[in-house]
């Protein structure tokens, strides 16, 4: 966790900018499905932007992060209650939260610990929902383009923990009975140079420019620019939303 949680933290300013944000539908879904609206808590927070969409539908948001860069990078988290802590080990008492939330993370500390903390944590009926996000996908050309730099020129460089997100978290398997969720997904319109923003926040990106001291965006850039078109354009992007869901407690 301390390795993972430091090579976010490098590049938690980019994290802040280029993170795609969550449907407001899913946090509807997800207060009407917990047992109370008083207390939720979102795990491996980031920046926040699974924090900031459960205020107004709860009581009190508290927010935890391995990380500090990336509580300190984070635009804006006023009225949220937030503290660094390891997911396995969270300073907060028993029954004590209607909802646990974890977005994009769960895959790296989905632990008999971390789940027997999910149970101390939760009241009777408390709902646990941990999703995740693989590729994006935008029109052909560009999805195989991408495929390549995932799967080929990054292939040796992702922490094991993201075969979980290339599975869709089937591999996952907590111990408690999973509770169907409907068929979420982040969709929205970016430019060229915001979608390579978001790339930059990979953190196998980072792991190859760590250890070969070359970025490789920089040989990405081309070919996606020449797919592309006017980089000014904007394109529709679709990240299908996979989820570990149900009533722990």
């Amino acid at each position: 966790m301390r390795e993972i949680a430091r090579l976010f933290g490098n590049r938690a300013a980019a994290y802040a900018s280029f993170r795609p944000q969550y449907p407001s539908a899913l946090f509807d879904w997800l207060a009407a499905n917990s047992p109370g609206q008083e207390r939720a808590l979102d795990i491996a927070c980031g920046n926040g932007q699974a924090s900031r969409p459960l205020l107004g539908r709860f009581h009190q948001v508290l927010a935890c992060d391995g990380s500090l860069e990336q509580l300190r990078a984070a635009a804006d988290l006023a009225g949220i209650d937030c503290f660094a802590a390891d997911a396995e080990a969270l300073p907060l008492g028993e029954a004590s939260l209607d909802l646990i939330v974890v977005a994009q993370a769960l895959h790296w500390f989905a632990t008999p610990t971390f789940f027997a903390e999910t149970r101390r944590l939760l009241r009777p009926g408390g709902l646990f929902c941990a999703w995740c996000y693989g590729l994006l996908r935008i029109e052909p050309g560009l999805d195989e383009a991408l495929d390549h730099f995932y799967w080929h020129t990054l292939g040796g460089y992702w922490p094991s923990g993201r075969a979980s997100i290339d599975a869709g978290y089937a591999d996952i398997r907590p111990p408690f009975a999973r509770i169907a969720v409907p068929d979420f997904a982040i969709e929205l319109e970016w430019d060229l140079q915001q979608l390579l923003g978001y790339l930059s926040t990979w953190s196998a990106v980072q792991k190859l420019q760590q250890a070969s001291g070359r970025n490789p965006l920089d040989e990405l850039q081309p070919r996606l620019a020449a797919l592309w078109g006017d980089g000014q354009q904007k394109r529709f992007i679709r990240w299908p939303l996979h989820f570990v869901a149900g009533h722990p407690s």
